[in-house]
């Protein structure tokens, strides 16, 4: 016998709430993954991702599963901070270009006939958010690990990892770029890439390069498809595997930076969204990269 009575489904230990810049402008839309339990003594490490519209139910799911075996799986509990916007769908495209776009970024037609243009280039406005706003809230809300905080980001997210990482080494300890729109606006990441190994400062933390199998080429059930001639275009134009491997190649050069490389078998740029959230909470709280 079944009930007509629906039960909308809830985020598992997930709170969220909208927060806006001092600056001012729209709010982006918070996903707080609270783990049970009390905190360790030197409080809980973090891992915060981008998109979370369109990840944090698979995020949370993840956690909770690999967090209550650790013997299992090597993961410990910890927090994990969402950043995504007040809408219904997956993704607001307008404003994560903005927001994860590396300066000086460029405008683009609007996506519909009554859409406004798209811009890129806030990635240091949205990155000083994340510095000096999400964090200190983040913090006034539950006992945090300073020296245990990670970033996830995937293709423009990707991008927006390293331009972080290259701009402000020590926000983060652990740094996980997926499927990194490296060849974006004529590929200029890696000439910062190039600049940041060229520093003397000294560099500590870890980085997770991720990539799937079928990024430059195609799937097969992608062989024979009428928009095959375009999709292999794009393979050529974004070569967004070897790409990552070379990115990966170059940060191993940086001494004090530890750099891995994960190219995940039988995935595409969009199906290897769940495999990239998985390796990073292994990458963000396995307490033997502690």
């Amino acid at each position: 016998m079944t009930s007509d009575l629906l039960t909308p489904a809830l985020i598992p230990d997930t709170q969220i709430f909208d927060i806006a810049s001092p600056a001012g402008g729209p709010p982006w839309r918070i996903f707080l993954y609270c783990p049970p339990g009390e905190a360790p003594a030197e409080g809980w490490p973090v891992l915060y991702y981008l998109d979370a519209n369109a990840v944090a139910g698979t995020a949370a799911d993840m956690m909770r599963v690999q967090a209550a075996y650790p013997r299992g799986t090597g993961v410990e509990w910890g927090v994990m901070v969402g950043i995504g916007y007040p809408t219904e769908g997956a993704y607001d495209s307008v404003r994560r270009s903005w927001d994860m776009g590396p300066p000086p970024g460029e405008t683009y037609p609007p996506h519909t006939p009554d859409g406004p243009p798209v811009c890129t280039g806030g990635a240091d406005e949205f990155l000083a958010f994340i510095e000096e706003v999400l964090k200190p809230e983040i913090a006034r809300r539950l006992p945090i690990n300073a020296q245990r905080q990670a970033i996830l980001g995937h293709s423009f997210g990707g991008l927006f990892v390293l331009h972080a990482l290259f701009r402000r080494p020590q926000a983060f300890q652990r740094w996980i770029s997926a499927s990194p729109a490296i060849w974006w606006e004529g590929a200029g990441i890696v000439e910062a890439a190039q600049a940041f190994i060229a520093e003397p400062t000294p560099r500590a933390g870890r980085v997770l390069l991720i990539v799937g199998e079928y990024e430059q080429k195609l799937a097969p059930f992608q062989i024979g498809a009428l928009d095959e001639a375009k999709r292999l275009a794009s393979f050529e134009e974004s070569r967004i595997v070897d790409n990552t491997r070379l990115m990966a190649e170059r940060l191993a050069l940086v001494p004090g930076l530890a750099t891995d490389y994960v190219l995940v078998p039988g995935e595409t740029h969009m199906s290897v969204i769940p495999a990239c959230v998985n390796h990073a909470i292994r990458f963000a709280f396995n307490r033997e990269r502690a």
